[in-house]
């Protein structure tokens, strides 16, 4: 099988995961107490159209990586097996990495695209930050400085 049909079923199986899961139903509380005006929702379908395009342009972004740890199925799970190390799924994980090496996926960048993660920092519940779009900067560009500390507020002045 050539690498280009690899390359593109790869693609296609994470892009239509990531519509399915875009698909699903979300349970979240609205900040303006449930009054969401229906113009405001995207229809299953935009919502599915949006996550693909989503994944396409990562896994475009990540082809640029040198040798094979842009190759879509070294990308999908390489940054699975980081996800679950971030949660301390360590059995989980090394289940993945024998995929992930059966696959000749380079187990160099894994540890250094973890390095980068563990390097950022705890990711704040109350950001809209998610888990999955550091673990893709940081499979991107491994070598990415931490953030800067948030400046802390200044204090009231004294009346």
């Amino acid at each position: 099988m050539s690498c280009s049909v690899r390359s593109l079923s790869a693609l296609i199986m994470g892009g239509a995961l990531l519509a399915a899961l875009a698909g699903a139903p979300a349970y979240a509380q609205s900040g303006n107490g449930g009054d969401q005006k229906p113009a405001e929702q995207k229809s299953p379908e935009e919502q599915a159209k949006e996550a693909q395009r989503r994944s396409i342009e990562e896994y475009n972004e990540a082809a640029k990586l040198p040798g094979n740890a842009g190759l879509p199925e070294c990308v999908w799970s390489g940054r699975r097996i980081a996800m679950l190390l971030w949660r301390d799924d360590i059995d989980t994980a090394r289940r993945h990495m024998e995929l992930y090496e059966r696959f000749g996926c380079p187990t160099e960048h894994l540890k250094i695209a973890f390095r980068c993660l563990v390097r950022q920092g705890n990711i704040d519940p109350k950001s809209q930050e998610r888990l999955s779009e550091r673990v893709h900067a940081c499979w991107v560009n491994p070598d990415a400085p931490p953030p800067a500390p948030a400046a802390p507020a200044a204090p009231a002045a004294a009346q």
